[in-house]
């Protein structure tokens, strides 16, 4: 099993990574910050020696960067499995007051970077007929909040994106998973002052996924909606 994971090396991401080396897949994943690539690949190395692993350090907001990392992933894998867009970043504002150029920042990494990959990976999805595309969408994509700001606006734009691609390759048998997740403890709540067990665990979000992932071919969890038991933040 071949899967693509970005944003790899911290919170719902690095706890995908572990998750899926762990039943043994081949992995390819990329961050923007090559030291923590190479503490994850040196931590897997150690848990999980059989596991393949291609590291690449790229900001997959970035057009050329994302078209760079596939290019680089398919010299190392024949087909892609399975992609999961996790890249992310959160930004606590409103619209009205925040910087000028939010939006746009935010849209890169949050939106256009899914788009970017699932176009370009989809590809040998359709020729295999068949995959599975993982979007980490928010409870911020169906809710909006008074601090969401363009933040808000990016996911619920992720979740459009996620339900229009399942439409799309749905008739090549590629399935395409919403994961709509509340407060997860990762580094955007690092200084946070609401107590851990008001958060989600990291390692939760991968074990569903994992779940959504080995069921048959003929079924699809369209979306994954988690929330921390007590409510959201």
């Amino acid at each position: 099993m071949n899967v693509v994971i970005t944003g790899a090396t911290r919170g719902i991401g690095r706890a995908l990574t572990e998750k899926f080396a762990s039943e043994g897949s081949h992995l390819a994943v990329c961050a923007r910050t090559a030291a923590d690539l190479k503490s994850l690949e040196k931590d897997l190395k150690e848990r999980h020696p059989d596991c393949e692993l291609m590291t690449m350090a790229c900001d997959v907001g970035d057009k050329k960067q994302a078209k760079k990392f596939a290019a680089e992933v398919l010299r190392h894998m024949k087909a892609v499995d399975v992609l999961i867009n996790n890249a992310g970043v959160f930004v606590a504002g409103q619209i009205h007051k925040e910087k000028e150029s939010t939006l746009e920042q935010l849209m890169k990494i949050n939106l256009y970077s899914a788009y970017y990959l699932s176009r370009l990976f989809c590809k040998g999805m359709i020729r295999q007929r068949r995959g599975h595309i993982f979007n980490i969408c928010s409870t911020a994509s169906i809710q909006a909040y008074p601090n969401g700001g363009s933040y808000g606006v990016t996911k619920f734009a992720l979740l459009g994106l996620t339900r229009n691609l399942r439409l799309e390759l749905a008739p090549f048998n590629i399935k395409v998973t919403a994961v709509i997740a509340g407060a997860t403890w990762t580094s955007s709540w690092e200084g946070s002052l609401h107590p851990h067990h008001r958060f989600m665990k990291p390692q939760d979000l991968a074990q569903a996924i994992w779940n959504a992932y080995i069921l048959g071919p003929q079924t699809v969890i369209e979306e994954i909606v988690m929330r921390p038991m007590e409510g959201d933040l």
